[in-house]
């Protein structure tokens, strides 16, 4: 089993939830709910996967909380 982490966002537009695995084109997708969208981001990275393994443009680090003064 392969585990890719995935960075969640809300659209304020439309109040979806957008997932995406950083430096992965086309790993993405979007869905009103967490659980749907696990479920809807999983599907898309097997159909990638079915093309080979990702060559990613980069690597996920982390988070950082940057004070402004």
């Amino acid at each position: 089993m392969r585990t890719f982490t995935a960075v969640v966002e809300r659209d304020p537009e439309t109040g979806l939830l957008v997932g995406y695995i950083p430096g992965w084109p086309g790993a993405h997708s979007q869905a009103t709910t967490l659980d749907e969208l696990q479920i809807n981001l999983r599907e898309v990275v097997g159909m990638l996967l079915e093309d080979g393994e990702p060559d990613l443009e980069s690597e996920f680090v982390g988070t950082a909380t940057v004070e402004v003064a």
